[in-house]
């Protein structure tokens, strides 16, 4: 599906909303999925963020990557490619720079990695609906 291509203005108006709503939904993915319950207990694993450290890493994270993925991606990838396309690149891209972020700032492991990646997913998921409807 070929979306109309916005002005960029238009694209920055929907940024604070969609911040929020993104940081609403990863939220509570990173509080739980980050907390000492949803760590592993076989395997020796750095000591767990804080609640205001798993705050933090939702909002920062968030909004280091949330611009890239709300205006500049799509300004360059829905002009020449499908909407499946861009949700591609736009995800592969805050899931990769959200995970690396996280691991340089907080350390962590593999399985907080992946608790970072859910959280995006889930935004991705509820972004895609709310486009299709």
């Amino acid at each position: 599906m070929m979306l109309p291509i916005p002005s960029p203005e238009a694209l920055w108006r929907w940024v604070p909303l969609g911040f929020v709503l993104t940081v609403a939904l990863e939220l509570p993915v990173l509080l739980v999925g980050l907390s000492r319950w949803g760590r592993s207990r076989w395997r020796a694993a750095p000591p767990h963020p804080t609640v205001g450290q798993r705050g933090a890493a939702a909002v920062w994270l968030t909004a280091v990557t949330y611009p890239i993925v709300a205006v500049a991606l799509p300004l360059v990838l829905w002009p020449r490619a499908p909407y499946a396309i861009y949700v591609g690149v736009a995800e592969a891209f805050a899931i990769t720079g959200e995970c690396l972020l996280y691991r340089k700032v907080w350390g962590g492991t593999r399985s907080d990695l992946v608790v970072v990646a859910m959280a995006n997913v889930v935004s991705a998921t509820v972004g895609m609906l709310v486009t299709a409807w």
